[in-house]
C-alpha cells in the first residue's frame, strides 16, 4: 500500500461496495428504508419513499405530512415538510423548518433516541414560537408548541411513552 491508489485502502474485514451516484457525483440514497427511514440491507423490501425532489405548496404539504404522522411514518412527514421548507422563501422558512424538525424529532423518539428527540423537538418548537400570534396556512402553532413542551417535559422526566402524533393544522 503506497497510498496513491484508492484500491490500496485497508478495509479490514469489510468488503468495499460501490455507492450509487447521481450525475453530479453526489451519493444517491438507493437503499431501501424501513418505516422510520433507517436504511435496510441491499435487496431488502422497504417502504415506498418520498421523492427527494418533492416540493409541495403548503395546502398540499400539510395534509400529506399529517397523513404520514397519523400512519406512524414521521420520517416521511419530515421529508414532505423539508421539501416545502427548502422551496419556501421569505418569512415562512423558519415555520417549515420548525415543522420538519418536530417530525424528525418524533422519528428519533420512535427510534429510541430520546436525547436526539429532545434536541430536535426543542429546535422545532423554538422556530414555531414566533408564529403564535399569526399562524400562516392554518398551522396550529399553539397546539404544536404545547405538544412539543409536553413531549420534552415527559422525556426530561425519563418517560419512554411515545406520544400521539401532533396535529399540524387547527381543526
Amino acid at each position: 500500500m503506497d497510498g496513491d491508489d484508492p484500491s490500496d485502502v485497508d478495509t479490514g474485514n469489510r468488503t468495499p461496495t460501490a455507492r450509487d451516484r447521481l450525475a453530479d457525483g453526489r451519493p444517491q440514497n438507493a437503499r431501501p428504508r424501513d418505516v422510520l427511514g433507517r436504511p435496510l440491507p441491499p435487496g431488502s423490501v422497504g417502504v415506498p419513499r418520498v421523492p427527494d425532489d418533492l416540493q409541495l405548496p403548503p395546502h398540499e404539504s400539510l395534509p400529506l405530512a399529517q397523513r404520514y404522522l397519523d400512519d406512524g411514518m414521521p420520517f416521511h412527514a419530515h421529508d414532505v415538510l423539508e421539501g416545502t421548507w427548502k422551496a419556501t422563501t421569505g418569512d415562512d422558512r423558519e415555520l417549515w423548518q420548525g415543522l420538519a424538525q418536530l417530525a424528525v424529532g418524533l422519528t428519533h423518539l420512535l427510534r429510541g433516541n430520546a436525547a436526539g428527540a429532545v434536541t430536535l423537538i426543542t429546535r422545532g418548537r423554538d422556530r414555531l414560537t414566533p408564529y403564535r400570534a399569526a399562524p400562516p396556512h392554518g398551522v396550529d402553532v399553539v397546539g404544536l408548541v404545547g405538544w412539543a413542551d409536553t413531549v420534552i417535559a415527559a422525556l426530561d422526566h425519563g418517560s419512554s411513552e411515545v406520544p400521539a402524533p401532533p396535529r399540524l393544522t387547527s381543526p
